[in-house]
């Protein structure tokens, strides 16, 4: 779902949701953010100009923003981190020595999907998590 801030805040809205604030300031850089979102970096940026804004407050936003289709979690080395849904296509790939963040695309993770399927049987998501490793340079 692509929206634009003012269709979000409608959106939520006609689900009945009380538009606080803290909310609406939690949205709005939501909908700045470009690439990868951590739930800290947002808690920060907002409470920089609302201090009051509690870290569960952020949470609960972002997890209310995934169920209506805005955003997609993942879980990186680091924690759960949130993509835009329209810039969600790829897989993490996270070298666990160095923290270096690298992409594998849809299409390829579809290759590596088949091969888990017809070895076990199993229907993987790889969107959801993070591949760790060693990225080329730490691997030398």
């Amino acid at each position: 779902m692509e929206a634009s801030y003012a269709d979000l805040m409608d959106e939520l809205r006609s689900r009945g949701l009380r538009m606080t604030p803290q909310r609406r300031a939690i949205v709005s850089e939501v909908m700045r953010a470009k690439g990868h979102i951590s739930p800290t970096a947002i808690a920060r940026k907002v409470q920089g100009d609302m201090p009051g804004v509690n870290a569960s407050t952020v949470y609960r936003t972002l997890t209310l923003l995934e169920s209506v289709g805005v955003l997609q979690h993942s879980h990186v080395e680091t924690g759960a981190e949130y993509h835009r849904t329209d810039e969600a296509h790829h897989v993490h790939l996270t070298c666990r020595n160095c923290g270096q963040d690298d992409e594998l695309s849809l299409e390829e993770a579809r290759k590596l999907q088949g091969l888990i399927r017809r070895h076990h049987g199993f229907v993987a998501d790889l969107t959801h998590f993070a591949i760790t490793g060693l990225c080329s340079d730490c691997a030398a």
